[in-house]
C-alpha cells in the first residue's frame, strides 16, 4: 500500500468482502518524509481494523529507477500479495509495452486474478470510494515526474488519444487487453505440447507455438530466470535456426547457449560441465 486511492480502495474492499487482510507499506527511502506515507497507511489500516507492516526496501537513485523500485517492491511483498492495479494501469502498461515492441504476451497484461482483484475498476472509481468512506489518500509526487515514461503516457499520451478518438481510450485499451488474455492463454496451452528440446518437433510446429515453446524453455531453464530479463525475440529466432540446422549452436543471453546434437537441443551455461 502506497497510501494512494487504488491501494486504499483495495484494502477497504477486502475488508468489506470479509477477507483477513494486512496492509503492507514498502518504503524505498527515496524521499525525505517517507515516514509520513507509512503513517498514513497505518492510520487507514487501523481505521479499517486490519494489521499493518512497513518494509524497508531501499533503492538507490540512478538509471531505471522506476523499474528497480517496482522489482524491489514486488520482492518485498511476495507472490501472494494482492495489488491495487486498475483498468487505467492496464491501459498504460499496454501502451508502454507496445512502445517497447512487445508481442501478444506483453499486450495481454495485468489479467484479472487474485493478484489483481480490482483490475476492472477505474482510477476515478477508487478515488470516489475513498471520498465516500472519508479515507484520506496520499498523492505520490513521483507520479507527476515526467522523467518516468509511465507518467508521460498517463498525463500526456492518453489525454491526447482521448482527444483524437473523441472517447475514453483507456477503457478501450483495457478491453483489448482482456480479449488478448484469451488468445494468449490458448496459445500457451497449445505450446505446452511442443517439446523445445526436440529439433524436429520445433521445426514441424507452427511458428507461434514453436516460438512460445522456446521462450518458455529459456525463461524457465536459463537466461530468463528471475535475475534476468525474459529472452528477446532475436534469441528465440536464433534457437529456431539451430533447430532447423542452420547453425550448430547459438548464444542466447548471459553466458547461456543452445546446442544441437543428434537432433536434440540442450541449454547450458558455458561455465557448466559439458
Amino acid at each position: 500500500m502506497s497510501g494512494g486511492a487504488d491501494s486504499l480502495a483495495l484494502l477497504a474492499l477486502a475488508v468489506a468482502a470479509g477477507c483477513r487482510a494486512t496492509a503492507v507499506h514498502v518504503d524505498h527511502g527515496l524521499r525525505a518524509g517517507s515516514a509520513v506515507e507509512a503513517d498514513a497507511v497505518e492510520s487507514a489500516a487501523r481505521r479499517l481494523g486490519v494489521g499493518f507492516e512497513c518494509v524497508r526496501a531501499v533503492v538507490r537513485p540512478g538509471p531505471d529507477l522506476e523499474a528497480r523500485a517496482r522489482a524491489a517492491r514486488l520482492a518485498a511483498l511476495g507472490a501472494d500479495a494482492a495489488l491495487g492495479h486498475t483498468a487505467d494501469d492496464r491501459a498504460e502498461t499496454l501502451l508502454l509495452n507496445l512502445l517497447r515492441g512487445a508481442g501478444l504476451d506483453g499486450l495481454s497484461v495485468l489479467a484479472p486474478s487474485v493478484r489483481h482483484p480490482i483490475i476492472g475498476l477505474r482510477r476515478a472509481e477508487t478515488r470516489a470510494l475513498c471520498a465516500e468512506l472519508g479515507i484520506p489518500r496520499f498523492e505520490d509526487p513521483s507520479n507527476l515526474d515526467p522523467r518516468f515514461r509511465r507518467n508521460r503516457v498517463r498525463h500526456e499520451v492518453l489525454p491526447l488519444l482521448d482527444d483524437v478518438a473523441g472517447r475514453d481510450v483507456a477503457r478501450l485499451l483495457a478491453r483489448t487487453a482482456l480479449h488478448l488474455d484469451d488468445d494468449a492463454a490458448l496459445l500457451a496451452a497449445l505450446a505446452e505440447q511442443v517439446d523445445p528440446t526436440q529439433a524436429a518437433t520445433l521445426v514441424a510446429a507452427p511458428g507461434p507455438l514453436s516460438r512460445r515453446a522456446v521462450r518458455r524453455w529459456l525463461a524457465e531453464g536459463g537466461p530468463g530466470g528471475p535475475e534476468h530479463h525474459p529472452p528477446d525475440a532475436s534469441a528465440v529466432e536464433r534457437v529456431l535456426a539451430v533447430a532447423r540446422g542452420d547453425a550448430v549452436a547459438t548464444d542466447v543471453a548471459a553466458g547461456w547457449e543452445v546446442r544441437r546434437s543428434a537432433g536434440r537441443l540442450t541449454l547450458r551455461h558455458r561455465r557448466s560441465p559439458r
